[in-house]
Order: C-alpha cells, then sequence, then structure tokens
C-alpha cells in the first residue's frame, strides 16, 4: 500500500511541516488586533474548525476549540498513514498526548470541573476522539474512579498501584514516569531513527529535573522529597547521579552540568541570572525550551527516510498550535506584543 511506504510518509511529513507558520509570520499575528487575529487564525488553515464550532463559540473559545480540533485530527491522520516499525516509533512520541488527556481528565475531576467545560476548553466534544475521556469525567465520582476507568489503557496499571488516598499530583507524577520509561524501554533497538528519539526524550527529561530542582530550592526541598520527583532517564543528570544532586539541590545540580562538555553551562548561567533578577523561571524555561527547539530541528535532515520527519512534524505542528493558543490568548487579555514575541520561538 503507498501509504505505508516510508519515503511517501516522509516526504508527506514533510510537506504539512512546510505549510505551517514560519516564526515571521507568527510575529505578524502578534501585531494584529484580536479581531483581525481571529481571522487570520480562520484563514491559516483552520477555517474548516472554525466554521464547526462558530455556532457554539465565538472569540478565543471559538479559536481554542478550532485549533485543538485540527491538531487532533493531524495527529491522527499522519499516524493512519504509518506502517510497521515506522508506526511503532512515531506512536511513541504521539502517544504522550493520550496521557495529557489523561491529564486533563484527572485534573477536571479533581477541580470538579463538569463534562461540559472540559468538552469546551480542552477536549472538544465535537471530536468524537475525545468522547471516551469526556465519559470518563461525566462517571468518575473522584481520582481513584477516574483510574479505574483507564485500566485498559498502557498507563493503567501505574495509575492503579498508586494507594487510595494518592492525590492529582501523585497521579500525575505516575503518568510521567510510565510514559518515559515505557518509551525509553520501546526505543533499546539500535535504529538511527530510534536512537536519536532516545535522546530527544532524555533531554526531555533532564530539562524537567532541572526545573524541578531549581523549584525545589525555591521551597527549600531536598533530600527524599526532591528524589521523588526527578526522574530518571536523563544523559545530563544520569540515574547514578539524581541522590546526589537531591541532597546537594541547586549547587550540586550545577557541578553535575558543569561535567557534561555537551551542555552550554555559559548560557544556562545568564538564564538562570536572568531569573533571579526577574523572581521568575521563564527565563529558564525560554531556554531550555530554546535547547529542545534546536535538537528537534535537526530531525527535518539527518535521516530523511525514516520516521524521524514524521515526528518532527508532530512535534511543530503541536508547538504552532501552542504558539498561536498562547498569542489569540495573550492578545485578547491585553498582553504587549514584546511579552508574547518572548515566549514564540
Amino acid at each position: 500500500m503507498l501509504s505505508g511506504n516510508v519515503p511517501y510518509v516522509a516526504s508527506r511529513a514533510k510537506a504539512r511541516r512546510q505549510a505551517l507558520m514560519d516564526k515571521a509570520r507568527l510575529r505578524q499575528l502578534i501585531n494584529q488586533s484580536p479581531d483581525q487575529l481571529i481571522n487570520t487564525v480562520a484563514d491559516s488553515g483552520y477555517q474548516n474548525e472554525v466554521n464547526l464550532y462558530a455556532s457554539r463559540y465565538s472569540g478565543g473559545d471559538l479559536i481554542e476549540a478550532a485549533l485543538t480540533h485540527n491538531l487532533e485530527n493531524e495527529l491522527e491522520n499522519m499516524l493512519s498513514h504509518c506502517r510497521g516499525k515506522v508506526r511503532k516509533i512515531v506512536e511513541i512520541y504521539s502517544s504522550r498526548y493520550e496521557y495529557q488527556n489523561a491529564k486533563a481528565v484527572l485534573r477536571a475531576v479533581a477541580n470538579g470541573i463538569e463534562a461540559e467545560k472540559l468538552g469546551k476548553d480542552i477536549l472538544p466534544d465535537l471530536n468524537e476522539i475525545n468522547t471516551p475521556w469526556i465519559k470518563i469525567l461525566e462517571s468518575a465520582d473522584d481520582l481513584r474512579s477516574a483510574a479505574q476507568q483507564m485500566r485498559r489503557k498502557p498507563f493503567g496499571p501505574a495509575l492503579l498501584n498508586l494507594p487510595e488516598d494518592a492525590r492529582l499530583s501523585h497521579y500525575e507524577d505516575a503518568l510521567d514516569r510510565h510514559y518515559f520509561s515505557s518509551s525509553l524501554k520501546a526505543l533499546s533497538h539500535s535504529s538511527n531513527d530510534a536512537r536519536y528519539l532516545r535522546n530527544i526524550l532524555a533531554t526531555e527529561i533532564d530539562h524537567r529535573n532541572i526545573l524541578n530542582v531549581l523549584e525545589a530550592a525555591a521551597f527549600g526541598i531536598e533530600g527524599n522529597a526532591l528524589l521523588e520527583e526527578l526522574l530518571p532517564g536523563g544523559k545530563l543528570m544520569p540515574r547514578r547521579a539524581l541522590a546526589s544532586v537531591a541532597n546537594g539541590g541547586r549547587s550540586a545540580m550545577m557541578d553535575v552540568l558543569r561535567t557534561n562538555a555537551k551542555f552550554d553551562i555559559g548560557g544556562f548561567e545568564q538564564a538562570l541570572q536572568k531569573a533571579n533578577e526577574e523572581h521568575s523561571l521563564d527565563a529558564v524555561v525560554t531556554w531550555l525550551h530554546a535547547r529542545e527547539h534546536a535538537q528537534m530541528q535537526k530531525m527535518s535532515y539527518l535521516y530523511p527516510v525514516s520516521a524521524l520527519p514524521i515526528v518532527h512534524f508532530i512535534a511543530m505542528k503541536v508547538k504552532e498550535v501552542t504558539d498561536l493558543r498562547m498569542i489569540v490568548r495573550g492578545r485578547l487579555a491585553g498582553l504587549p506584543p514584546e511579552i508574547l514575541e518572548a515566549h514564540i520561538l
């Protein structure tokens, strides 16, 4: 079947990637008025979804639903063209969004959010893909009952292994640990695309751990309490270093990072200094995102006939939707263009 052919699917992904908005286009959107912005987003590949939700929503709610609906269908469509080993690798990356949906439902349960609001703000209910998730929320009395309904999901056993009195944060941590652990295990074979995606996931783990250490330092958390928050599988802070980092906190982490020749410790320290001056981790988050983005960009050309161009398109499609959502919500909230531009890579 033609659509199962790797060169065909990789070429399709590259073509879809080229149709996404570039930085210059996004910066133009930032400087438009809210009304102009909504029309421009609709004309930039989201018109069908805007028309679908126009009778129910308006303004930012309309664009939010349209963007999410489009993204869900785009990911489903791209995955449907993949076969064999390529599909398995693409699924490893795209499955993270199922974990995100599980988090959205659990958060809704914990915070008493009605299914109608979830179907409006997070998981558009006109998209059949979201129907099972909304039904879980409708039937759930508490976190445990929601987890019970997710028991057949790959992460179901990890949720049910939690104690009866587990809090929302415990469920979210269990989802993160299961995703990264199972994904790294599934990518243990030595193909080029599997090895590179494994490095991408290791970078994400390292960045999460860096932010966890910095946040813990701000609240005086260390030792076992911090160790429980750190994920194994990173390369900057390998498993053997996690205990010493947890006990030594921020200074111990910096010592570990300085030993890695591939890590731009100078650039990181500049971001840290700015974060300290602003009393916010925004500068560090932006710096880490830029580092991830640079690593992700290489996927578009390193191994052109593999799963990597497909994963790269998915990542860039998600980024476009995330950027557009931030721009629309930010402009409607009255944020100045320079603040939004600082967060659009």
